[in-house]
């Protein structure tokens, strides 16, 4: 599959040249990926009707058990994967719903799905967090959509994705530490491993046009590394939470290149280049 480092390929000649990997890699990918519950991570027992149309109790601080900084957290993640209808456009717009391409998208688009889901149930069932507070959020992120800052490029965008679910892995799976509730901590390390194996297909799916054009795909990952930022980087009040997040190790500059950026340059072996 390998040609010439003369020659530049277009972005439908990437879409046509890939679309075997794609296949090979959902191929590989959907017997790895375990399926899984949301209802089975939340512990329903623990729930009490809300104040409202139903008449319940109204949700008062002390109903959390959390931090500050868990909460903080739990919050910004749940708000990222909220926005998957605007990932689904996008990633549908860009690679297409043809062929393999399309497979995928929607595949990773129903894996994804799940997270919010359970990541709210948890929410609301502990009153972990001010469900009123939390819903106006929820509106005003989703309200706003997703722009990728990365132009409808398509190496670009894979490179970003790369890095962007291993990104969310890494914060996913030290927010489940930070909580200090082992029911979060679980639904979170199941969540990350989806991440990850999502991380994986996109990974190996680069390395594939890194032997296509190796010049065009260093520009494009040289590109995400210099800019990259969370999807979820719009959400009010972001960077003080971020801030927070650091501070309590959940996710900061060291994790993003130790854990993440590092990994995955040396998995393309763009420093043998």
């Amino acid at each position: 599959m390998t040609l010439s480092a003369e020659r530049t390929l277009s972005q439908t000649e990437f879409l046509l040249e890939l679309n075997p990997v794609v296949e090979a890699e959902l191929n590989r990918h959907i017997p790895v990926a375990k399926e899984w519950f949301p209802h089975e991570y939340v512990p329903w027992s623990e729930g009490r009707t809300y104040d409202g149309v139903l008449g319940g109790e109204a949700w008062i601080e002390s109903d959390s058990n959390l931090s500050e900084v868990a909460k903080s957290a739990l919050i910004i993640n749940l708000l990222t994967e909220d926005n998957l209808p605007s990932y689904h456009h996008e990633i549908a717009v860009l690679f297409g719903r043809d062929k393999a391409w399309g497979d995928w998208v929607h595949r990773w688009t129903a894996e994804e799905g799940r997270h919010a889901v359970a990541l709210r149930d948890y929410l609301s069932v502990t009153r972990a967090v001010d469900p009123v507070a939390l819903e106006r959020l929820r509106m005003q992120h989703m309200s706003q959509g997703f722009i990728s800052a990365n132009d409808s490029n398509l190496l670009r965008s894979l490179a970003y994705v790369s890095f962007q679910e291993l990104a969310t892995r890494v914060s996913h799976r030290n927010t489940g530490r930070a909580t200090g509730d082992p029911v979060a901590d679980q639904l979170l390390a199941r969540i990350a491993a989806d991440e990850n194996l999502h991380m994986i297909f996109y990974r190996n799916l680069l390395q594939a046009a890194l032997q296509l054009d190796p010049n065009q795909t260093m520009r494009a990952i040289t590109d995400v590394v210099k800019s990259f930022e969370m999807p979820g980087a719009d959400i009010p009040g972001f960077q003080r939470k971020a801030v927070a997040m650091a501070v309590e190790g959940i996710y900061d500059l060291r994790q993003h290149k130790d854990d993440v950026v590092m990994p995955v340059l040396r998995f393309w072996k763009v420093f043998e280049l």
